[in-house]
C-alpha cells in the first residue's frame, strides 16, 4: 500500500491530521493532494467495471462460486482476464466462494455375490464427443425428515447432468429412473459406456437390463479409491456447496432446490446434437 493510500484511509477512519501523517510518513502535503485529485487511470476503471461484472456472477451463484468459477462464466462471456487478476479482485470486493463439507456417509453398498463389470475407462475420463461414456453414482441431502437420496448420470464430453432422480430410500428404483431420464433425453446410439461404482443399485440384474436393452455397455470402477469415478465425485463436491445448506426441514424443500439448481440447468446443458 502507497503511503498517499495508507494517508487517505487513516483520514478517513479516524479523521487523523494530515499534518502528522505526511510527517511520519515522509511525503509531502501537496503530493498528496495531487494524488488524491488524479484522475482514475485506465487500469483502475477496468478493475472497477469487472468488479460489478464479479459481483454480478458471485450474486447469481447465491454467493458460491470462487474465483475459478468466476473465471470461467466471464470467458463464457468473452471477457478475458486473468484469473489471479479475479482472484484478487474477489479478495479486495470481500467476495468468497463456499466453504464444502466433509462427506461423511457412504452410498455404496456392495453385494458379495453380484458379479462386477469390468472397468473400461482405467480412469481415463475423455470422451470424443456426445453421448459416449456416461458416469452415474449416488449422494444423498440431509433433512429433518431423513435423508433424500440423489441418483444422477453425467455425461463425459460436457461434464453435465442428463439424468437424475431423488427418492428416500437407496432401491434400484432410484437408480434406474435416473437412468430412464438420461436415455429419454439423449436417445444415445448402441455401445455408449456407463461407468459407475460396484454398488448393489448398479449390479442388479434389473439395472442391467436396461442397460442391455439400451445397448449401453456397463463398466464399473476399482473398490475402495474415489479415483474410479472422479468426474461423478467432483460433481457432488460442487453440487452440496453450491446449494448453501446443510440441511432442510422437508424432504419436499430439498427437492424444490435441488430441481431449481444445477440439475435443471445441467440436463439441457450439453448443447450440439444428441448422437
Amino acid at each position: 500500500m502507497s503511503s498517499y493510500r495508507l494517508i487517505d484511509l487513516r483520514r478517513r477512519q479516524l479523521s487523523s491530521r494530515l499534518y502528522a501523517m505526511c510527517r511520519v510518513l515522509q511525503v509531502s502535503r501537496s503530493g498528496y493532494y495531487a494524488w488524491r485529485d488524479r484522475p482514475p487511470s485506465k487500469r483502475a476503471k477496468e478493475n472497477a467495471a469487472l468488479t460489478e461484472r464479479i459481483r454480478a456472477i458471485h450474486h447469481k451463484s447465491r454467493g458460491t462460486y470462487g474465483y475459478p468459477r468466476v473465471h470461467a462464466e466471464l470467458r463464457a462471456l468473452g471477457l478475458r482476464c486473468n484469473r489471479k487478476r479475479v482472484a484478487r479482485l474477489m479478495r479486495k470486493d470481500g467476495l468468497q466462494g463456499c466453504m464444502r463439507a466433509r462427506r461423511r456417509k457412504h452410498t455404496t453398498r456392495q453385494s458379495p455375490l453380484a458379479i462386477a463389470a469390468p472397468d473400461l475407462l482405467e480412469r481415463n475420463f475423455a470422451a470424443p464427443t456426445l453421448n459416449r461414456i456416461w458416469t452415474a453414482d449416488i449422494t444423498y441431502v440431509s433433512t429433518d425428515e431423513g435423508f433424500l437420496y440423489l441418483a444422477f448420470i453425467l455425461d463425459v464430453y460436457c461434464r453435465k447432468v442428463v439424468g437424475w432422480s431423488m427418492a428416500s430410500h437407496l432401491r434400484t428404483e432410484v437408480v434406474a429412473a435416473a437412468l430412464e431420464m438420461a436415455i429419454r433425453r439423449r436417445n444415445p446410439s448402441a455401445g455408449l459406456i456407463n461407468h459407475s461404482d460396484r454398488g448393489v443399485q448398479y449390479t442388479a440384474l434389473s439395472f442391467g437390463k436396461k442397460l442391455k436393452k439400451a445397448g449401453i455397455v456397463p463398466s464399473m470402477g476399482r473398490v475402495g479409491s474415489a479415483l474410479e469415478n472422479a468426474i461423478s465425485e467432483s460433481f457432488v463436491s460442487s453440487l452440496k456447496g453450491e446449494i448453501g445448506v446443510n440441511r432442510y426441514p422437508t424432504r419436499q424443500a430439498a427437492r424444490a432446490q435441488r430441481s431449481s439448481s444445477s440439475l435443471s440447468v445441467s440436463t439441457t446443458g450439453c448443447g450440439g446434437t444428441p448422437r
